[in-house]
């Protein structure tokens, strides 16, 4: 668990997080809006050298990025109900890091290992994550940077 005071020690927190992340890393953000996915999507994505603007991919699901992997943006909140193959599973797998928003609508197609983050905003205003580890991998990077998980 840790808790961010405000958006600079989000995305400095995600800039910090990249340093440890590996091929194929999925990580899945869940929160309500406006609780800073987007915001800590960017840290990740200058940790790993993204020099272009990231925003939301909210109209187009998924945006592809260029660092020292590729970088893939995915805004799932469009696809619930959803059931034609859209290639993400591709994009899982070709050696570069995943960062989902709103992923109960893609459940399905989910790796089963993966970084699930769940974000919350406090009543003050601070940002709140909770990680849960799904495989060895994860595990193994939450205890490198000395994160508790679930």
């Amino acid at each position: 668990m840790m808790d961010f005071q405000n958006e600079q020690d989000m995305i400095d927190f995600g800039e910090e997080l990249a340093k440890h992340l590996f091929p194929n890393t999925v990580i899945t953000l869940e929160g309500e809006l406006g609780v800073g996915k987007t915001t800590f999507t960017k840290g990740i994505g200058k940790g790993l050298g993204v020099t272009k603007i990231i925003n939301s991919p909210t109209f187009t699901i998924v945006k592809e990025y260029q660092g020292k992997v590729p970088f893939y943006h995915f805004d799932a909140y469009r696809l619930e109900g959803e059931n034609e193959e859209l290639g993400f599973e591709e994009m899982f797998e070709d050696g570069g890091v995943c960062v989902i928003e709103w992923p109960m609508y893609i459940q399905d197609i989910l790796p089963d290992n993966r970084l699930e983050i769940h974000m919350t905003k406090n009543k003050d205003q601070t940002r709140h994550m909770t990680f849960v580890a799904h495989g060895q991998q994860y595990q193994q990077l939450l205890k490198e940077m000395n994160i508790c998980c679930n």
